[in-house]
């Protein structure tokens, strides 16, 4: 998985380079600089003094010294001042510096903090944001892992605007399964018309994909082969059509599906493959295909989404609003304690 949100203490990553949020000054700050430099030990102060003073939204390496990582690339944040001080273009250039930095020594890996939402005051929904869009592009043009690195769910926000909206989402459509499940499938169908508001009921009241199923119908003279023969087109089979049909390369897909390239890679050779229902959502979001297509798809793999799963709900959500960011996503679906997306 190209990006992924971490719960861990960035000292702690076992990766090729952590991202310090530093002072500007060659000097021990609060925060993330104060843990980094403590369990780094005093020589990564020593290189740091050799760098000098680092202007906001630049950065600068050193090896990571006693660390489990092998470098620390200090970025130094912008102070939030009113929004109106170039504050977002300069926490944009940290990412992006950064990020260069770790391309230019060949690490495969790179954990950061939420920068500049300590001391510095940078509110913490738009520093997110500015996070997501840098992790967006750069992973369209390179092959990195990108960890962002949380204590807790507290330590960052979606904007409140979205996070409202897919918790109305929610709360609006969730039907619990169990509750369903002990009814007849008539009675659940009543159930589900007085939970749900009337559009839902209208649109999806008979839609089985979580009521018990009859058994499918089968001539006795159609033989096991004539069956297969009618079969349709399995999950890779489909995948790759469809790439093909938007024009656009295998790894203009996986990289937006947060893919990497070896995993798809096994999608691709083996037409039998049964991908994780994560994947097979990020696959049909990258090709940002409508509520329908994506059931198609990951129907294929033999997946379904329901209204009994708030993770369903959550993709539902930003199918409906066409917005097909993974990483966006996966900050959203964290948010709601549930699976990421992609591999």
């Amino acid at each position: 998985m190209p990006f992924t949100i971490v719960r861990n203490d960035i000292t702690a990553m076992a990766v090729d380079a952590i991202v310090n949020t530093a002072n500007p000054r060659p000097m021990i700050g609060l925060g993330v600089d104060s843990a980094i430099h403590e369990k780094a030990g005093p020589d990564l102060l020593q290189a740091r003094q050799k760098i000098g003073d680092i202007s906001r939204g630049c950065a600068d390496i050193t090896p990571a010294y006693d660390l489990p990582a092998k470098y620390v690339i200090h970025t130094v944040g912008p102070v939030w001042v009113d929004g109106f001080q170039g504050e977002e273009t300069l926490l944009r250039s940290c990412y992006e510096n950064a990020l260069r930095l770790a391309l230019k020594h060949n690490c495969q890996s790179i954990a950061f903090p939420l920068i500049s939402t300590g001391t510095y005051g940078f509110p913490k929904d738009k520093a997110l944001q500015i996070a997501i869009n840098a992790f967006s592009t750069f992973l369209l043009e390179h092959e990195m892992q990108i960890y962002l690195v949380v204590f807790d769910q507290t330590s960052y926000r979606l904007s409140e605007k979205l996070f409202q909206g897919v918790a109305s989402y929610i709360d609006q459509h969730y039907v619990d399964l169990y509750d369903t499940l002990s009814y007849d499938v008539d009675e659940c169908r009543e159930s589900i018309c007085r939970r749900r508001d009337i559009e839902i009921c209208e649109s999806r009241c008979l839609q089985e994909e979580f009521l018990p199923r009859a058994p499918m119908a089968v001539s006795k003279a159609m033989s096991l082969e004539d069956m297969l023969k009618q079969a349709d087109a399995g999950f890779t089979e489909t995948l790759l059509k469809l790439i093909d049909k938007t024009g656009k390369k295998d790894s203009e897909i996986y990289k937006k599906a947060n893919i990497s390239k070896q995993h798809f890679s096994k999608i691709r050779n083996n037409p039998a493959y049964k991908p994780t229902k994560p994947t097979a959502i990020a696959l049909a979001l990258a090709l940002e295909l409508n509520l329908e297509e994506t059931k198609d798809l990951i129907g294929r793999a033999g997946y379904a989404l329901t209204n009994s799963s708030k993770f369903d709900l959550i993709i539902r959500y930003f199918i409906e609003q066409r917005n097909f960011n993974v990483v966006e996503i996966n900050l959203a679906l964290y948010e709601f304690d549930q699976a990421l997306l992609g591999v």
